[in-house]
């Protein structure tokens, strides 16, 4: 009778078990269908002002209301953006933290580190890009030359007279390009963020520095700066006078900075899909479009898969024209 009732209570125990592990997956495979259930952190590894952030606030904003809670933005900047992408890199793979990334973030990592601080492709879950950021390359009103190529003769008759601050990776490689191709001698001034540069390059504490679109036609319009160039392989619609590095000074250059959403690595699927599907909507929306055109980036959406191919494609990209330029990874 003891063996009896040892055994009975041996298929209790079991049964209990098992509808405990059944009420546990359950459970977790309703938590993850009921995602987002609290408020999502999107990290912004540069600082507020810049066209990434403005990006990120755009897209939390239109988030929140697709998705039903709030998307918290949290600038995380420094060390060339990778301090916040980090962050990201090694968080909960559960949807509650998520990165506005781009070209500084990925494509320019393994070119610019020695030893990089993540890697760009297995660190993260591709969610989808959004868009395609221009910029061009500015000089303070103050000095006497009014484009490019008088800017490269004045750098040629007075070698380090001339500095140019950067805050991001396409800042970075278009003037040391200029320097190496051109056998120019500017000075660069490393910078953690855009904005930080383009108020040294207002006061004249620094003479060049890339500019956002966002930012920089307004005061280009106003005469604050002077637009020398853009990087794109054309010439941007707002700014119709100002010509490319390709038609002026560096045939064949074209540099296509981009912004996109990215989640820690092993990011459940279903909370991919949706994220991805739900930005595809936004910028099928002519509404949304037009308010991403106003801020300066040309939309360019690629949902998961397609992007996960770019993200490794484009650093192939970035490495050539860091090799190119001549830098070295530090």
């Amino acid at each position: 009778m003891t063996g009896l009732w040892r055994n009975i209570r041996a298929v209790i125990a079991a049964i209990i078990v098992g509808v405990l592990f059944l009420h546990e997956g359950s459970s977790s495979a309703s938590a993850e269908d009921k995602w987002p259930s609290r408020p999502v952190t999107l990290i912004v590894p540069v600082g507020p002002g810049t066209i990434t952030d403005i990006i990120g606030r755009l897209l939390a904003d239109r988030l929140k209301d697709a998705l039903g809670q709030p998307f918290v933005v949290e600038n995380r900047p420094g060390a060339g953006a990778t301090i916040g992408a980090r962050y990201v890199a090694r968080a909960a793979p559960d949807g509650y933290t998520l990165l506005a990334g781009g070209n500084t973030t990925h494509s320019s990592v393994p070119a610019l580190f020695k030893i990089p601080p993540y890697d760009p492709v297995t660190d993260f879950t591709p969610i989808a890009r959004v868009g395609l950021l221009g910029q061009f390359f500015a000089a303070n009103p103050q000095q006497p030359f009014r484009t490019i190529q008088e800017m490269v003769a004045y750098a040629k008759a007075n070698p380090g007279r001339l500095s140019f601050g950067h805050g991001n990776a396409s800042g970075q490689i278009v003037g040391e390009t200029l320097k190496y191709r051109l056998g120019i001698n500017l000075i660069r001034v490393p910078y953690a963020s855009n904005p930080t540069a383009l108020t040294d390059l207002l006061s004249n504490s620094i003479q060049l520095t890339s500019i956002d679109y966002a930012a920089g036609v307004p005061l280009a319009k106003a005469g604050r700066v002077i637009p020398l160039a853009v990087f794109t392989k054309s010439r941007y619609s707002r700014l119709p006078d100002v010509p490319t590095l390709d038609e002026t000074v560096l045939p064949g250059f074209k540099l296509a900075p981009w912004v996109g959403l990215f989640g820690p690595p092993n990011l459940p699927e279903e909370i991919v899909a949706r994220l991805s599907d739900t930005l595809g909507k936004f910028l099928s929306d002519p509404a949304f479009i037009a308010s991403l055109r106003q801020l300066g980036p040309e939309p360019y959406y690629l949902p998961a898969g397609p992007f996960t191919v770019f993200v490794k494609d484009d650093i192939k990209v970035w490495t050539e024209h860091a090799h190119i330029a001549g830098i070295e990874p530090q």
